[in-house]
C-alpha cells in the first residue's frame, strides 16, 4: 500500500468515526410517551445512522426555545410540539423550515404530503402522533349506570362525586359547550362569541364546587386510584397504561374526546441542521410512526402507519380500540382549532384565573 493510500484509508476512518462521535439533542415531554419516543425513534435513529441522540425533559414552554435562538447557543436540536406551540414558534423565526416534499412516502408508496392526516404537517413541524384529552372513571365504583357521554361528567345528580379537570381554560371550556349540547363542529364557532364564552363558564359553573384540579398528567390516575375523584378529564395515553400494565380498572368515555396532534419540529440556527432533519425524516416514516403506536395509545399522524399498529407490544393487547383515532373512538370526537387558541390564549388564561379566584 502507498504513502497516499494509508493516508487516504486514515482520513475515511476519521470521518467515520467523527460521525459515529456525533450527536444531537432530542427534547421531549418525559413519562412514558418519553420511553416509547425513545425505544421507537431514538434508539433506531442511532443504530441505522451512528449518530446519537441524548434525550432531555421538555415543560412546554416556548421560553426556553426562544432563549436559545435569542443569544444564539442552541443546544436543543428536535422537539415534539404540540401543534398550537410549533404554530406560534413558527411566526417568531424560532423554527426551520421543514419542506413536505423531503419527507419520505408513506408504507405504501404514498406520497408524504397525501400520506399524513389532514392538519398534521406545517410549515416547521411534521406530525408524528395524534393524542386526546379524554375523561375516565374507576368502572368498581359504579354499580348501576355508568358515564356514557360527555354530558354526564357534569351530571352531578346521576353521577354524584368530586371531578378532576385540569387547570387550563383549553378542553374545559370546549367540553363545557358539548356536554350543554353544542355539536363539536359548532364549538369555536360559538366560543368565538361573548354569548358563547358565558355559555361555557356558565356550564362550569355547575361543577365548580365539586373539582379538584390537576395540572400533570400522571395526576388524574392517581386521583381516580385513590378514590380522591369519580371521574376525571386526562390523557387518554395515561389512562390507557393504568389500564393495561397497572391493570386499574378504568374506563374512557371517548364522546367529546379533545383531539390534539404533536409534530417534530427543528431549533432555528442549530448547527447540527442535517442530522437534526434526518431524525425528524426517520421518526416521521410509517413504520416509525407505528412502532410507538405499539407501545401507547397515540393514533399515527400518517394513514398508512394505522395498518401497520397491531398489539401493544408488552401485553399484546389489541391497540385499535385504545387510539383515539379508531373509528369507533371519533363520534362526537372535536379536533383543537390551534389557530383560535393562538389568538385567544392569553385573553382567555387571564379570565379563567379570575374565574377560579371567584
Amino acid at each position: 500500500m502507498t504513502r497516499a493510500s494509508v493516508c487516504a484509508a486514515a482520513l475515511v476512518a476519521c470521518l467515520a468515526g467523527q460521525a459515529a462521535a456525533q450527536s444531537i439533542t432530542a427534547v421531549s415531554y418525559g413519562g412514558s410517551y418519553q420511553k416509547a419516543s425513545t425505544e421507537a425513534w431514538f434508539e433506531p435513529f442511532t443504530a441505522a445512522t451512528g449518530i446519537r441522540v441524548e434525550v432531555e425533559d421538555f415543560t412546554g414552554a416556548l421560553a426556553q426555545i426562544r432563549a436559545q435562538v435569542e443569544v444564539g447557543n442552541i443546544h436543543w436540536d428536535v422537539v415534539d410540539l404540540n401543534t398550537s406551540d410549533v404554530m406560534l414558534a413558527c411566526d417568531e423565526g424560532l423554527l426551520e423550515y421543514i419542506d413536505a416534499e423531503m419527507l419520505p412516502p408513506g408504507a405504501d408508496g404514498t406520497p408524504a404530503a397525501e400520506d399524513f392526516v389532514s392538519g398534521t404537517l406545517s410549515d416547521c413541524g411534521a406530525g408524528v402522533v395524534v393524542w386526546s384529552t379524554i375523561y375516565a372513571f374507576d368502572a368498581s365504583r359504579f354499580q348501576g349506570a355508568r358515564p356514557e357521554t360527555v354530558a354526564d361528567f357534569f351530571d352531578l345528580e346521576r353521577f354524584p362525586g368530586r371531578r378532576g379537570m385540569r387547570r387550563v381554560p383549553m378542553y374545559n371550556l370546549e367540553v363545557a359547550l358539548m356536554a350543554d349540547g353544542v355539536p363539536a363542529e359548532e364549538v369555536y364557532a360559538l366560543l368565538d362569541t361573548p354569548e358563547g364564552l358565558e355559555r361555557a363558564f356558565r356550564k362550569l359553573d355547575t361543577i365548580k364546587d365539586h373539582v379538584v384540579w390537576w395540572e400533570a398528567g400522571a395526576q388524574p390516575p392517581q386521583m381516580l386510584a385513590d378514590g380522591e375523584v369519580v371521574m376525571s378529564t386526562a390523557y387518554n395515553g395515561r389512562i390507557f397504561n393504568a389500564q393495561v400494565l397497572e391493570d386499574q380498572p378504568f374506563e374512557i368515555v371517548w364522546d367529546g374526546q379533545l383531539l390534539d396532534i404533536n409534530q417534530l419540529a427543528i431549533v432555528a440556527g442549530t448547527p447540527r441542521l442535517e442530522a437534526a432533519m434526518r431524525l425528524v425524516t426517520f421518526a416521521s416514516t410509517a413504520e416509525a410512526l407505528a412502532a410507538l403506536g405499539r407501545r401507547i395509545s397515540y393514533g399515527p399522524a400518517r394513514a398508512s402507519a394505522a395498518p401497520l399498529i397491531t398489539t401493544h407490544l408488552e401485553t399484546g393487547v389489541e391497540m385499535g380500540p385504545h387510539l383515539p383515532t379508531h373509528p369507533s373512538n371519533m363520534t362526537g370526537a372535536l379536533w383543537r382549532d390551534w389557530a383560535w387558541w393562538v389568538d385567544h390564549q392569553d385573553e382567555l388564561n387571564e379570565r379563567f384565573s379570575a374565574w377560579l379566584a371567584r
